[in-house]
């Protein structure tokens, strides 16, 4: 099967799977509920929880087990850039060419969807932890320890990446800004898919490296489209990170050196899965996608 219509697969797969999650009971915060659903389905390419299911099938195939933690991983996501996208952060009118979601709704109740998601990403988990069998809880448990910390580490990057909005950084601090503003999720959701699938402690390892040189390659090219991506294609203004003064790859390295960090670690991420060879094929070509991709 060709990449995109992998892809294409995977996300129908999520999507339908978000859907039974919907909360759609006629109840006084209903307006709420449409909020959290708003930008749960607003049409994301659901990179996260697609991690989680191609990362399993390297070892396994019965992928149902891994569906509760990809549904709670695209929570999670959604409450971080509906919180993202607010006045007091970026203050983003559009995304994915929609209005977002303190635009479509406001303010208050944008942060409260945000806040319900992150929540219901943890209901999500705790139904599932609670119907395991005893064999299973174990690795679930410590799928959950790893979630919890990752939330927290990108919670800390968005922070850091708020605080230094027109300071000058080092290195190092712009390193630890992507590594857990975008990388902790993308690392986490490798981890998850490897854990559940019961992998050695050596496969964990190869996966996480794999994970880390994804995740930062994602934020490195999310920096490049913010200067020269077609906003008809990206669905949001371009030059916010520059407006903004925010530090990135871009303010730090320059453009084209940018590029060049970019494709070394690509091809430092395929390496990475080599040895799992057609196994692993989705993933090495999704980390050529996301090199690729203009949105």
């Amino acid at each position: 099967m060709e990449f995109k219509e992998q892809l294409t697969k995977y996300q129908k797969i999520i999507n339908e799977e978000l859907e039974k999650y919907l909360r759609k009971d006629e109840v006084p915060e209903k307006i709420l509920n449409n909020s959290m659903e708003y930008s749960l389905m607003a049409g994301g390419k659901r990179i996260r929880p697609i991690l989680i299911i191609a990362t399993y099938e390297i070892f396994k195939s019965n992928i149902e087990k891994c569906m509760p933690y990809a549904v709670a991983i695209e929570m999670v996501h959604n409450f971080s850039l509906i919180h993202d996208d607010l006045p007091g952060i970026d203050n983003d009118d559009f995304r994915h060419g929609k209005p977002t979601n303190h635009k479509m709704f406001n303010e208050a109740t944008a942060i409260l969807a945000g806040d319900s998601l992150l929540n219901e990403a943890y209901i999500v988990i705790s139904r599932d932890l609670k119907k395991s069998k005893i064999q299973e809880l174990e690795s679930k448990i410590k799928v959950f320890n790893e979630f919890s910390l990752a939330v927290d580490r990108m919670i800390a990057g968005e922070y850091i990446d708020t605080e230094y909005e027109g300071k000058k950084i080092s290195n190092e601090y712009l390193d630890y800004i992507h590594q857990n503003k975008t990388g902790a999720l993308l690392r986490l959701c490798v981890k998850i898919g490897a854990i559940l699938a019961d992998a050695d402690k050596t496969d964990l390892e190869r996966l996480t490296n794999y994970a880390e040189k994804i995740g930062l390659a994602f934020q490195i090219k999310d920096d490049i489209l913010s200067v020269e991506g077609d906003e008809k294609i990206l669905g949001k203004p371009v030059g916010n990170d520059e407006k903004l003064e925010k530090c990135t790859y871009v303010s730090k390295y320059g453009l084209e050196e940018s590029k060049q960090i970019l494709e070394k670690i690509t091809k430092e991420a395929i390496e990475e899965i080599s040895i799992y060879g057609e196994k692993a094929k989705f993933l090495k070509e999704l980390a050529l996608y996301i090199k690729e991709r203009q949105k």
